[in-house]
């Protein structure tokens, strides 16, 4: 991955968390690219067992809430959002093929990924607990 993409994402997610039941900060991962990102190839690079629960979702699905500016959204609430969609709009326009992987259930590994120019996967990952 080139480090320009991994600066843009480290810039555009610094001090955001992904709010749910926790509210978890994101990391920015990388690999060399090996093929096609299966599920499969994504639970081994992870270290998740081959039978975790997985579930794909789109990047605009997995952020809804976080972007979306209410009404009733305080000042700083705003200021969240829109760096939220500053975020997707960083993840959409370097990388390709995006998806958000969910891993396990209740404790949830999320990790959004995408192919750099160069063939590479990479994107951030962060966790959510749904109960």
């Amino acid at each position: 991955m080139t480090d320009s993409i991994a600066t843009k994402l480290k810039q555009a997610s610094e001090g955001l968390f992904f709010l749910s039941e926790t509210d978890a900060p994101f990391e920015v991962i990388s690999w060399q690219a090996q093929g096609e990102l299966t599920q499969a190839k994504l639970l081994q690079l992870v270290e998740h067992p081959p039978d975790a629960l997985i579930e794909v979702v789109s990047v605009e699905d997995f952020f809804e809430v976080s972007t979306q500016e209410e009404d009733w959204h305080e000042q700083d609430e705003r200021e969240t959002a829109k760096r939220f969609q500053n975020l997707v709009s960083v993840l959409k326009q370097n990388l390709l093929q995006l998806q958000v992987y969910q891993v396990g259930s209740v404790s949830i590994d999320a990790y959004i990924v995408g192919v750099t120019p160069g063939g590479d996967w990479a994107g951030l990952s962060t966790k959510l607990v749904e109960t």
